[in-house]
């Protein structure tokens, strides 16, 4: 959630004195109380005086005129079913979301006032716990939280922990803790070891490693300082699995070497939900609790696990990758529970929602789901490719083990193949201007091609590519389950038809899409965003924060 600076109302009311908006709410006469209306438009709400935006008003307004101007102002949002950047679901079954709204109330940290909800939440850390393949013989724990950014930090902590009480058993220093990741990774990760005080080891990612974590580079990195290994099952770059597998051989090698046992925490935000229902599953190579270094995996409920918002989920292969310390035993309301999270009070209506799903589907629902899923982010990346304009940088499309651009002869599949005969990722469709359109319309950036399908209610963000890739853009769709077939042949002929408008239009004419922005005083008083450099305003990677990429992890849209 993005940092906001605190309004001075009456500075925003001084600088608002002379707008033709106070001459003109004087020609009105409406009433001042705040209760006599016929309709919600009938108030002195509807042209006489705005709402207070910055400090609460004295007298307050009708339900309806308040709901219907508040509705009024979120019709300026985009559609979340056309938010193509997020991973995040926009879509639930009707009776999904009516058991939602009748425990809205409820609240998972009064765990002995709502024992069914928190009979609930046990059975969907079992049920994620034996669809990563939870070893018999081991006890394994875990908990829901809020998102996957939560249950990184829990996972980093606990590795953190384990790491330290080993080095001061052995009397070793405890001050100089790294941890292992890509510059691919999500913020969430570099935020663990900034707020908790770790060396983020960051490594390059480059084409010959997929734009994901390079093993080789982790063989050179790692030290008895080292407290972990961030994995990624889905880049949110390109949707690509890292090798966890892999990466794990290397550890064992290392601690067969050193003695330095260096666990691994699967980031399995999206891909939780998709690799253990898909025919592809994560290519052939085990990724989860298969894998005795693999002690921890994260996920979000709220992506592919099918939820609203407000929703992800860590599990410990074994209660004793928990160290004890970090357990809080709470008395509260008169009941007594064990708790290891970072937030105390959370809705409990996303969990409801979560086992409605798990039970409502079952695993042959998600699957059918998610190799949908599949099955349209290969047609969108054949379709792209096929027209000689795009290049994918994704290659969930390409046959398995090939990754590099091919000529498309074939844009539908066969009837009866699966993600199986295709490489294994995420529904991520990551594509770039082909070379050859770059050369011959040098003048058109990926920007305005995001700009113009913006003015179609499509969101699809066009951003560069990690640190050392820094200088390819990418535009990225996300494909999930409420992406129709025929809503994916509206797109495909809506990016078709800009990119071709975008060739027939006049340089001159486009420069005006590049002039796009907020100037709200809400936007002017919190957190800055973006900007472009005044010397980097005409360059197609003009974009940039506060903080250059070279500074740490790029912040991707989640």
């Amino acid at each position: 959630m993005s940092l906001a600076r605190h309004v001075d109302p009456d500075a925003i009311i001084r600088g608002l004195h002379d707008l033709h908006m106070k001459e003109a709410s004087q020609k009105h006469v409406h009433t001042k109380g705040g209760t006599s209306h016929i309709t919600p438009y009938s108030t002195r709400y509807a042209s006489k005086q705005d709402i207070s935006k910055f400090e609460i008003p004295q007298d307050g307004a009708p339900a309806d005129t308040v709901h219907q101007i508040l509705k009024d102002e979120l019709d300026l949002d985009g559609r979340p079913n056309l938010n193509l950047a997020s991973f995040v679901g926009t879509y639930m079954e009707t009776q999904a979301e009516q058991l939602i709204f009748e425990n809205i109330s409820k609240n998972l940290a009064d765990s002995d006032e709502y024992p069914a909800m928190m009979q609930i939440h046990a059975r969907c850390v079992s049920i994620i716990a034996n669809l990563w393949g939870v070893q018999k013989g081991e006890k394994a724990v875990g908990s829901a939280t809020t998102g996957s950014s939560e249950a990184i930090h829990l996972g980093g902590l606990a590795m953190k922990r384990r790491w330290q009480e080993k080095r001061m058993k052995d009397g070793k220093d405890t001050s100089k803790p790294n941890i292992i990741m890509g510059a691919n990774a999500q913020v969430a990760l570099e935020k663990f070891a900034r707020y908790f005080e770790v060396e983020a080891r960051i490594l390059p990612v480059s084409e010959s490693s997929q734009f994901r974590l390079d093993p080789e580079l982790v063989k050179k990195n790692i030290d008895e300082n080292t407290i972990g290994v961030f994995v990624i099952m889905g880049s949110t770059y390109t949707g690509h699995y890292e090798p966890v597998e892999e990466i794990s051989m290397i550890l064992d090698e290392f601690e067969t070497k050193t003695g330095h046992d260096i666990p691994i925490h699967v980031d399995a935000a999206s891909g939780g939900f998709v690799a253990p229902f898909t025919y592809a599953q994560a290519g052939g190579p085990k990724w989860n609790f298969e894998l005795p270094r693999v002690k921890s995996i994260n996920t979000s409920g709220h992506k592919f696990g099918l939820v609203y918002a407000g929703v992800g989920w860590i599990i410990w292969r074994d209660e004793s990758y928990l160290p004890k310390h970090l357990i809080f035993e709470l008395h509260y309301l008169g009941g007594t529970e064990e708790s290891y999270t970072l937030n105390f009070s959370r809705p409990g209506a996303q969990i409801i929602g979560q086992y409605y799903n798990l039970i409502h589907l079952g695993f042959k629902g998600y699957r059918s789901i998610m190799e949908n899923c599949m099955s349209n982010a290969r047609l969108l990346s054949k379709s792209l490719e096929a027209t000689g304009w795009y290049t994918c940088v994704s290659d969930i499309h390409r046959k398995k083990g090939e990754h590099k651009l091919l000529n498309i002869k074939e844009v539908f599949g066969r009837e009866d193949e699966t993600s199986a005969d295709y490489n294994a990722g995420l529904p991520v469709v990551a594509f770039r201007f082909s070379d050859e359109f770059k050369k011959e319309f040098p003048h058109l950036t990926q920007d305005t091609i995001s700009n113009l399908l913006r003015a179609k209610q499509y969101i699809i963000p066009n951003y560069p590519l990690p640190p050392n890739e820094e200088k390819t853009e990418i535009l990225r769709v996300v494909v999930r389950e409420s992406m129709s077939f025929d809503l994916l042949d509206r797109l495909i002929t809506d990016i078709c038809q800009t990119t071709q408008n975008l060739i027939d239009s006049n340089a001159q004419d486009l420069s005006i899409l590049h002039l796009n922005k907020d100037t709200s005083a809400e936007k002017a008083h919190s957190t800055t965003g973006t900007s472009r450099d005044a010397k980097d305003a005409k360059s197609s990677h003009a974009k940039r924060g506060r903080h250059p990429l070279t500074k740490g992890v790029h912040r991707t849209v989640c």
